[in-house]
């Protein structure tokens, strides 16, 4: 996970109806995110040849106020990349989310239970290929409370903008990942040719943090109209 402060008002123009921006410290947050899906299930049932995959995303963060005053801090996608066109399509249908397919391929271990080394998730653009890539040094730690790896690994709902201008949201439900620290972490992308010419800026910058996290067993929930079209 490469983490980028970001210009609030580059982002408000993406947040969902009726949620916000979730500020870290007051500043916004993008992060540039690589992972593998493993023993995928749809609805409970495993698809052949497409159970085992790699995806790479970039979101941010924001907040939904609930009438009982609970805070659900959740994430938005901006855009997400993996290497099936099925699972795109899916996704898209089912949660607007924005999803492209590309060819994709990965350095990564087989169990990260001691420091995993370096790790690398590419994907190939129209321009040549791609990746993100980051070491882990020192020993895995649950973050600490309040702080910045908690904050980006701490977000169990998704909200997404739906085609006729509502907000659908889902939760994403999962352990508290382990995390390590990183060294030389590095994104080679051309940023508008993916992820949208205004984003250029920042993500040709170095990021502000990153971290490489365990992951764990992950159960994505049917999304849910949160807000009706204006």
């Amino acid at each position: 996970m490469l983490n980028y402060a970001v210009n609030s008002e580059l982002l408000r123009p993406l947040v969902p109806r009726g949620t916000t921006l979730d500020l870290w410290n007051g500043s916004a947050l993008m992060s540039v995110v690589g992972f593998r899906f493993l023993r995928t299930r749809v609805f409970g049932v495993p698809v052949p040849f497409h159970r085992d995959f790699d995806e790479v995303n970039v979101r941010f963060y924001v907040r939904r106020s609930m009438p009982d005053g609970e805070i659900r801090r959740g994430v938005v996608f901006i855009r997400e990349l993996v290497p099936r066109a099925a699972i795109a399509v899916v996704a898209r249908v089912l949660y607007n989310e924005p999803y492209r397919t590309r060819s994709m391929n990965s350095v990564v271990p087989a169990s990260p239970v001691d420091a995993p080394g370096r790790i690398t998730y590419g994907w190939r653009a129209a321009t040549g290929p791609e990746r993100i890539s980051a070491s882990a040094i020192g020993t895995s730690r649950l973050p600490e409370a309040n702080s910045e790896a908690d904050f980006v690994t701490g977000h169990y709902w998704g909200y997404t903008r739906q085609r006729a201008g509502g907000t659908a949201e889902y939760e994403v439900r999962h352990a508290p990942w382990r995390v390590w620290d990183t060294a030389e972490p590095t994104l080679i992308a051309q940023a508008p040719s993916l992820f949208g010419p205004e984003l250029d800026s920042v993500l040709g910058q170095r990021p502000r943090s990153a971290l490489i996290a365990d992951g764990s067993a992950i159960s994505v929930f049917r999304p849910s109209p949160a807000f009706a079209a204006p």
